[in-house]
């Protein structure tokens, strides 16, 4: 197929260079696309049909056999020989159980080592001789050792998996998963099963996922192109908002106050309090006549704009047009015939340019922020009956800057930034966004991400018990509703496929005390894991906490250290002094280096084979509050795939202290 697509001659089919550029680039990406990778099958199933799907199940029809796969692949003769895994006639094999088979008679499953094939496992749906039966070879996937970026996961996808993947482009689903359901991996696959469905539609929209950090999006970015799709954007919140350098930071009192709700419709008074009603008349000089529009009627028509609601910079340039048009509606009076091409002269004359000025002046967004922030008079009047005195108090700058390049602007404020600017002028709508870890988001930043798909749809990833920001989300209804898309599907997860059953036991009793209405998830993993608490001398911490990460490498797959932010410097120090190399999160494994030394607050989305977990009450201590560190606890304990060990000079926190 790829011989086919680099065979193309596109010479004499194209009228002029630009639509041969357009052409050429488009046999590029589907040559790109086409790309062998050398340790992923072609195919991982096969579904034989009782009848040929499309046809009437009359009596004596014959069955039809699919192999799945990746993507669809056909022989020379345009045959196709592997059905695309996102197909109507692939989705059997997903759903298709005993209870009900789907017309299928056999589901055949294979299994790869490295790329090649080295066995198969079949079950038959419909021999009620065969007993339901958990799949060997599925369960080896599931358990197979991390090394490397994330992979795709569609020859695992489980039922309730499916269902969420296959959902509609029509609404937007929000699925709470625990830690291992495989949500993540849920919201990339319903991208890739959305750009097969709706591809014309997506490909001129677009579709973006929106991940935590930098590192996180680098574990997952090999996923989409592993099932062909190239052209999904990927990015953080704050490279969505990065109008300006972020080289700041806030306390967490007033990073929760910009990020709460109601600074929208501060920064909404804000805008509009630049408008003043005109107190003078517009007087238009053409020609040897005078034509004059009296302060009241251009008030009227300030007082409409403003009625409307619509974006402060599109009134403006509305504006000077119906000023021209009242200027029209004397001319015609006055019995002259003008057309369009006078109305826009009209609206261009001096005297309508310096009276639209002086009532709706232009707003630059970034200085409206700076004001706000540094004024505390303007602060008040915008925010009064909306903020406390204290709440103000808490993001003022206590020495404002003297310009926008010279702020030092934090996150929060790059959000406010983007918030204003979005009232003077829309934002772009995607098609489709996929917001992955969203139970960190403040309602500011979940209003940012909203404007990005107001006219499509999303798929929002996350879990509450997760949430390890002050400001994180207590429900997904209220964030569903500062998002824009309130009533969305609310799916749960709570079926684990990665963190092994004693793991997931153990981190679970920390959910009383920061997710107590959560429903607490089970494992389905065979293997209990390796699991060891090893309680130290404060003195050796270090040194026992190098012993555990010798003893994970000992074993196969990856490994990852995970400790307090605190004690990152002093565990690299003791690291290199013992040879042992170790990389930063977010950097690909290999066979020399599988050693991963991740901050807590930079494990969420990541995961290893085996995880050494140094200092549990550091992790909690190094955030502004209990609840938000023991949520942080919450997320490095349950990072294992294969098994965790803890290792502690300090008392573990009192919820795990009984073990």
């Amino acid at each position: 197929m790829r011989e086919d697509a680099e065979a193309l001659n596109i010479a004499d089919v194209t009228a002029n260079w630009v639509n041969a550029e357009v052409l050429q680039g488009e046999v590029d990406a589907r040559i790109k696309a086409l790309a062998d990778l050398s340790h992923t099958p072609l195919f991982f199933g096969r579904l034989d049909y009782l009848h040929a799907p499309g046809l009437d199940l009359a009596e004596g029809a014959t069955g039809e056999n699919f192999y799945v796969g990746r993507r669809h692949v056909h022989d020379t003769d345009g045959d196709p020989m592997v059905i695309d895994w996102r197909a109507p006639v692939s989705q059997p094999f997903y759903r298709a159980s005993k209870k009900d088979p789907m017309d299928l008679r056999l589901r055949r499953r294979f299994g790869y080592t490295a790329g090649e094939l080295t066995a198969y496992e079949d079950e038959h749906l419909t021999d009620p001789a065969e007993a339901e039966r958990t799949s060997r070879l599925l369960q080896t996937e599931i358990e197979r050792p991390r090394v490397g970026p994330m992979r795709d996961i569609v020859a695992t996808i489980q039922p309730e998996q499916d269902e969420i993947v296959r959902a509609g482009i029509g609404g937007s689903v929000c699925v709470q998963g625990a830690p291992g359901t495989g949500k993540t991996a849920v919201g990339l696959h319903r991208v890739a099963y959305l750009l097969y469905a709706h591809r014309e539609r997506l490909a001129r929209a677009g579709t973006l996922v929106i991940g935590p950090n930098r590192s996180f999006l680098h574990y997952i970015e090999q996923v989409l192109p592993a099932l062909g799709e190239l052209e999904v954007k990927q990015a953080t919140v704050d490279d969505l908002v990065g109008h300006v350098d972020v080289r700041g930071t806030d306390e967490a009192a007033a990073a929760t106050v910009k990020g709460d709700a109601r600074m929208a419709e501060v920064l909404r008074r804000a805008v509009r309090s630049h408008i003043t009603m005109p107190k003078e008349p517009c007087v238009v000089v053409r020609g040897s006549r005078r034509w004059r529009v009296p302060a009241y009627e251009l008030e009227e028509l300030v007082q409409e704009l403003m009625d409307r609601d619509i974006r402060y910079g599109a009134a403006r340039e509305a504006l000077p047009q119906r000023i021209a048009h009242a200027v029209l509606v004397r001319m015609e009076q006055a019995g002259e015939a003008p057309d369009d091409r006078v109305q826009d002269a009209v609206a261009r004359n001096p005297a309508v340019k310096a009276a639209v000025k002086a009532v709706w002046p232009p707003v630059d967004p970034a200085k409206l922020v700076l004001r706000l922030l540094g004024d505390a008079e303007f602060l008040a009047e915008q925010a009064e009956g909306i903020l406390t005195a204290e709440e103000q108090k808490a993001i003022l700058w206590t020495k404002p800057p003297r310009s926008v390049k010279s702020a030092k602007w934090s996150s929060a404020d790059a959000v406010l930034i983007d918030e204003a600017m979005d009232l003077v002028a829309r934002t772009h709508s995607l098609g489709h966004v996929v917001l992955d870890e969203a139970q960190d988001l403040s309602p500011m930043q979940y209003r940012a991400v909203g404007r990005r798909c107001t006219t499509g749809s999303a798929t929002i990833l996350g879990d509450i018990a997760q949430g390890t920001t002050p400001w994180a989300t207590h429900t997904w209804e209220e964030a569903l509703a500062h998002l824009g898309k309130p009533g969305s599907a609310v799916e749960e997860l709570t079926q684990g496929f990665r963190v092994p059953r004693e793991v997931i036991a153990y981190a679970s009793r920390l959910l009383p005390a920061i997710a107590p209405d959560l429903t607490e998830a089970t494992s389905i993993r065979e293997s209990a894991g390796d699991f060891e608490i090893r309680p130290v001398e404060p003195a050796d911490l270090t040194a026992a906490t190098l012993a555990a990460c010798n003893d994970a490498l000992t074993k196969e797959g990856s490994i990852g250290l995970i400790a307090a932010e605190a004690r990152i410097p002093t565990l690299r120090t003791a690291l290199a002094a013992a040879g042992m190399t170790c990389l930063a999160p977010g950097e690909e494994t290999s066979a020399e280096a599988r050693l991963t030394l991740v901050p807590a607050t930079l494990a969420k989305g990541l995961e290893y084979d085996y995880v050494v977990l140094e200092e549990p009450a550091a992790i909690v201590d190094g955030e502004p509050d209990e609840r938000t560190g023991l949520r942080r606890l919450y997320v490095c304990l349950t990072r294992p795939v294969s098994g965790l060990t803890v290792v502690h000079g300090a008392p573990l926190p009192e919820a795990l202290a009984d073990r």
